[in-house]
């Protein structure tokens, strides 16, 4: 591991390589790329007409009924119904019948005649209840239809529009698109670069955790492979392309969340086929009746009135609120204690889920590399911190951050150095003093001790491979004889302590850690964690992810928790995708299903029981909801059941599972597997 800074003398082989080809720009800051849009003017007017539709609707609806309650004119009533009927049900009938010029049908051509049937005996109450909730519903539907593609946006995002290409004559700025294999292109520091390729003059330290997942940047030399969308650090480096742009890695993880995500929806189509054959049923059905009725002599006004009846106490008012009443009171209790599920299918789904999958960085782990040992081989530890502090006080690296952190936490000031400069590959160099015959000291990897003359004994070399099993990064500090080493790991999270234990005992059968880190690294947290070695998989590209996310489900119902962009199409191929919200990357927010908003892994296990809750209550409410529903159709059609008591026993039917529904609302959870020691339990709270 390297520590390096941007420095003169860094980077001078690399400009003379640039100004070789008459490039002066070399340092200039990287340009920012253009914003792309997150979504056309065209869908963002289409769910905003939606939006203001479904507010009319409920505001109609509302105005009738308070206007009902207290008494007031019956011009003021029909005025507030007739605006549901308007803003909601216009465009349901303009919906319903493109739909049936394409000569099918669905459920919304029966809410639609129920709605006029409902008007036409009087009963517009009914007619606009119905009204604004399936506009709601649409209004959500459409917002959820968008996720894919601001998924692929976001990752998209990733991918710089133009390059800088060598040419024999000097440079050119050309698109993405159109560069060539072989052609070479320079990446300044900060840009990410364009295209896959391997690094042929140059040298830096490359942020590519949005690929693998890895918390520290790798260093890259000549010969060193680097791929599209990944951040160039602190030097200049000139990459010879090896893959076109609709081939590189970035562009294979665009089309594995897309496919994933597509793969998903096909499980939606169960609600189009009952909703198609259950309007067929029910027409069918109240077209029969009708004539029956007539057959046998009955006055038409009545039959008309009873099918007017049997169309009110079919339509499935009270079952299509079943859902909705029960999910969105979940969706509001989640929310206010740090969990944002992304509609009812994600609640229902975490619920039956038996395997959990999780990534590593930023998901057990904090995701930031910290100090963890202090070692000194002379003197104190608080003396080999302080020079270490002054060693990398001039570097940009994450891991010399980490040390001057932890100097500043314990209180050591830096020890002040003359002349810093950087050794790519292999550390920082100061001097003691400003005397040029000063002895220097350094602080690096093993190849910065070598080159510096100094030797590790055969008991300091098997301390430090004994860190490195553990998964720890090593900062050698010395001047003419080793002084001590730091070691550097990423922390795992207080709160992943337990977290497996509690959710075994909840009925999940296995746990899986999916990491692109390396190997020690990943089986260190795995032993702090009591996880099995052999559910560690580490090393992993976002494909190999994605692979293992789909031979796990194969076993049972999966959840898969990450945070970085490397896991979006993990995220979308499990059953459950599950994000980190406070350090996740925009596309892993965007393609999750569920988002933990304080980065707390302990609300995962209060989300799992509030997931089971919420399915009971959606179960005895649908159990109800049929039930009445039947009850009633027999009385109407074996019966004489006026139409005011069909519209109480309706209506009544409707509030009972509404008010089971906002028993959500109050749901409690007094248990955390382990909470962050200056963390409240939030899930204890009363609503």
């Amino acid at each position: 591991m390297s520590f390096e800074q941007l420095s003169p003398s860094s980077e001078a082989t690399a400009l003379e390589r640039a100004r070789a080809v008459g490039e002066q720009v070399a340092l200039e800051p990287a340009r920012p790329a253009a914003p792309r849009r997150q979504a056309t003017s065209e869908e963002a007017l289409a769910l905003r007409r939606q939006a203001w539709l479904t507010a009319l609707t409920g505001v109609g609806l509302l105005v009738g009924l308070v206007g009902g309650w207290l008494g007031a004119p019956p011009l003021v009533v029909g005025l507030g119904f007739g605006l549901s009927y308007l803003a909601g049900g216009l465009p349901l009938a303009l919906e319903v019948g493109g739909v049936l010029l394409q000569r099918k049908v669905t459920i919304d051509l029966l809410m639609l005649l129920a709605a006029i049937a409902a008007a036409a005996v009087g009963e517009a109450r009914d007619g606009a209840a119905l009204l604004f909730l399936f506009s709601l519903a649409n209004t959500l539907e459409e917002y959820a239809m968008g996720r894919t593609k601001r998924a692929v946006e976001s990752l998209m995002e990733l991918r710089p529009d133009t390059a800088t290409r060598l040419t024999p004559g000097g440079s050119e700025v050309v698109a993405v698109d159109a560069l060539a294999l072989g052609d070479r292109v320079l990446v300044r520091p900060g840009e990410r670069i364009a295209a896959d390729g391997a690094v042929v003059a140059g040298s830096s330290a490359v942020d590519e955790s949005m690929l693998t997942g890895e918390s520290l940047p790798v260093d890259k030399g000549e010969g060193s492979a680097v791929f599209a969308g990944t951040v160039n650090g602190h030097g200049v480096l000139t990459v010879e392309v090896t893959k076109l742009a609709g081939e590189t890695t970035l562009a294979r993880m665009i089309d594995l969340v897309t496919q994933a995500q597509s793969e998903r929806s096909s499980g939606q189509r169960f609600g189009d086929w009952f909703g198609e054959r259950y309007t067929l049923a029910v027409l069918g059905g109240t077209a029969l009746a009708l004539a029956v009725f007539l057959l046998i002599g009955m006055d038409a006004g009545d039959a008309f009135y009873k099918m007017a009846t049997l169309l009110v106490v079919a339509s499935p008012c009270a079952v299509v609120i079943s859902v909705p009443a029960a999910t969105l009171s979940a969706l509001a209790a989640a929310a206010r204690r740090g969990v944002l599920f992304k509609g009812g299918a994600a609640l229902e789904d975490l619920a039956h889920v038996r395997i959990l999958a999780m990534d590593k960085t930023g998901t057990l782990t904090r995701g930031e590399p910290q100090v963890v040992d202090v070692v000194p081989v002379e003197g104190s530890e608080a003396e080999l911190l302080a020079l270490a502090a002054g060693i990398e006080a001039a570097s940009e690296h994450p891991i010399a951050a980490a040390v001057l952190a932890e100097a500043d936490e314990r209180g050591v000031a830096p020890v002040p150095l003359a002349a810093p400069r950087a050794l790519p590959g292999h550390g920082m160099l100061a001097s003691l003093s400003d005397d040029a015959a000063a002895p220097a000291a350094w602080a690096g990897n093993r190849k910065l001790a070598e080159r510096q003359g100094v030797s590790l004994t055969p008991q300091q070399e098997r301390r430090l491979q004994g860190f490195e099993a553990q998964g720890k990064s090593i900062v050698l500090v010395g001047t003419d004889r080793l002084l001590g080493f730091v070691t550097v790991a990423d922390e795992v999270r207080p709160e992943a302590f337990g977290l497996f234990d509690a959710l075994r005992r909840k009925g999940l059968k296995r746990f899986v850690m999916l990491t692109g880190d390396h190997a020690p690294a990943a089986l260190e947290v795995a032993r702090q964690l009591d996880l099995p070695e052999a559910d560690v998989h580490a090393d992993l590209l976002p494909e190999e992810k994605l692979r293992w996310i789909e031979r796990i489900s194969q076993e049972g119902k999966t959840a898969f928790v990450g945070d970085g962009v490397n896991d979006a199409a993990a995220l979308a191929r499990a059953h459950v995708g599950v994000a980190m919200g406070g350090a996740g990357s925009d596309v892993a927010l965007e393609t999750a299903d569920v988002v933990l908003l304080a980065d707390d892994l302990g609300k995962l296990e209060g989300a799992l029981e509030l997931s089971r809750a919420t399915n009971r209550v959606v179960r005895q409410n649908l159990t109800f909801a049929l039930g009445a529903m039947v009850v009633l159709v027999l009385f109407t059609l074996f019966g004489e059941l006026p139409l005011p008591v069909a519209v109480v026993g309706h209506e009544g039917g409707t509030l009972l599972v509404v008010a089971n529904g906002l028993r959500l609302l109050g749901f409690r959870y007094a248990r955390r597997a382990r909470p962050a020691p200056e963390a409240q339990d939030e899930w204890a709270d009363a609503a």
